[in-house]
């Protein structure tokens, strides 16, 4: 497992460099977005609870069979079991947002995923899916566009860090996006 820093420094290993130029560059954007990636996992962590039952809802609403006898959400233990892995894999997202490196997520929870759930019988659109949900959810409280009409009583308002936290939205997204790619 890497973060941003272990991976400048193996980078300049590998050419037998200092660190420098645009590494160095790099170290000091993460640094200075360090707030506003601490903020993005913490609205993350904090709302993964509901971002997670949100998306398996809405997983459900489009395909109605998964909850109907036979189908991967019925009985009980199967649904919890997918609200589970939802949470696990938002859990190995925010853990990348944190570390400014995808290698976690590939390695603990992308690695052998589609296969597993291939093997159990997992419909692998519809996961794609609950997990595009959480996509959206997670970027939006990143983004601070959550409102009270959008989540009703269980809106909450967070507390991000001011200014454009449109590269940590994106790197957020592109995590994401690892997600439902090793999915298809």
């Amino acid at each position: 497992m890497l973060d941003a820093f272990s991976r400048a420094v193996v980078s300049a290993d590998s050419k037998t460099a200092c660190i420098g130029g645009a590494e160095l560059d790099s170290l000091k954007s993460f640094i200075a977005d360090g707030n506003k990636r601490l903020d993005a996992v913490n609205v993350i962590a904090g709302n993964a609870s509901c971002i997670v039952s949100d998306a398996i809802a809405g997983m459900i609403c489009e395909n109605q069979g998964l909850i109907q006898a036979g189908g991967n959400c019925y009985p009980n233990r199967r649904m919890a079991a997918c609200l589970r892995d939802g949470e696990i894999v938002l859990r190995y997202i925010t853990y990348a947002v944190l570390s400014g490196d995808a290698s976690v997520l590939e390695d603990r929870c992308l690695n052998g995923l589609k296969e597993t759930y291939a093997a159990l019988g997992v419909p692998l659109q519809s996961t794609g899916r609950a997990v595009g949900i959480m996509k959206a959810s997670s970027l939006a409280h990143i983004n601070n566009n959550n409102t009270e009409a959008q989540a009703g009583s269980r809106y909450k308002k967070n507390e991000m860090a001011q200014g454009d936290c449109s590269a940590i939205t994106s790197e957020a997204g592109s995590y994401f996006d690892r997600v439902i790619s090793a999915l298809s």
